[in-house]
């Protein structure tokens, strides 16, 4: 049985792949700030500058799904690197003394920013693609993808890096819960004519799932893996799930697009708007066809139990 170390289990993916070892306790040991329902527990700071002796004494297998993500109305100085310092930079400090302690692999879980923005009709990223991030937190991650391809060059630890679209499922935040809650009042929504973009959307289920068949698949050495649930959506029709998933009829107003696109250069938010309006697709066939996987979890599926679990927990 492989020793786990895992980083970020508080946050929404990694206190999904914690759930993972819930019933094996003793291989996992979590490097965070707050104790762990189970699990060893090491306290310390992501950081370049931070000694993980211990924490990674006997491991076997790292998987390292701590972050600085997002940061709304951001006040750095300089977000970049302060975007760096956590992702790029404390990345490598870990992984390097990963290799000293022996351990195995290295499991990254990265982002789809890293590829870029948006993809054109047709044409959805590939893990072949080249490098293209937009936004300083994918510039981050794309610098320590880099960083970790080279040690695992130099080497021999082997790499594993994952590429996930937008995350959903029970519990999650942000816009995804924004636009549940929206949905599940039943009013008409403007969405009627977003009918013609692809969005990638992955369930933390097929997430987290595809994690663990890295944890030890032969095959999984040294690459890069897109994930979804391999079922694209418009933004149309992902808003008819979320209302079938909740149990609402829903109505679609017809609003022409050019609108959108008024609102969003008036208020500032056109980086919004094109999320809303235009697409995002991945190609997952090289993670299919390499690690002979494929997601155990369908859309619909996972809608019902993030929407399950929103009707659940709405009034709490």
């Amino acid at each position: 049985m492989n020793k786990i170390l895992l980083t970020g289990y508080t946050g929404f993916v990694g206190s999904n792949v914690l759930d993972l070892f819930k019933d094996q306790p003793g291989s996992i040991k979590c490097l965070g700030r707050r104790k762990p329902l189970f699990g060893t527990f090491y306290q310390g700071e992501l950081s370049p500058s931070s000694e993980y002796k211990d924490a990674l004494d006997g491991v076997d297998v790292v998987i390292h799904c701590a972050a600085r993500v997002h940061v709304m109305n951001d006040s750095s100085i300089d977000p970049l690197a302060e975007f760096r310092e956590v992702n790029s930079f404390a990345t490598l400090n870990l992984a390097k003394q990963a290799i000293t302690s022996g351990v195995k692999r290295f499991i990254f879980v990265s982002s789809i920013k890293v590829n870029g923005e948006s993809t054109l009709s047709g044409m959805p990223f590939t893990a072949a693609d080249t490098r293209k991030p937009e936004d300083f937190y994918g510039m981050s991650k794309s610098e320590a993808e880099e960083q970790l391809i080279q040690l695992a060059k130099e080497t021999g630890l082997e790499v594993v890096i994952i590429r996930p679209t937008l995350v959903y499922g029970p519990g999650v935040k942000a816009n995804f819960a924004s636009l549940m809650k929206l949905v599940s009042k039943g009013f008409p929504l403007p969405f009627g004519s977003i009918k013609h973009n692809k969005r990638s959307l992955v369930s933390v289920t097929n997430l987290v799932d595809l994690i663990k068949t890295c944890i030890d698949h032969p095959k999984a050495i040294n690459q890069v893996f897109l994930v979804s649930d391999d079922h694209d959506v418009s933004t149309a029709s992902m808003v008819e799930h979320m209302s079938y998933a909740l149990g609402k009829s829903i109505r679609l107003l017809q609003v022409p697009l050019w609108c959108y696109r008024l609102v969003g250069k008036l208020t500032g938010k056109s980086d919004v708007v094109d999320r809303l309006v235009g697409s995002l697709q991945v190609d997952i066939s090289h993670t299919k066809d390499t690690l002979g996987w494929v997601p155990p979890q369908t859309l619909e599926q996972g809608f019902k139990e993030t929407a399950d679990y929103f009707l659940l927990n709405k009034n709490k």
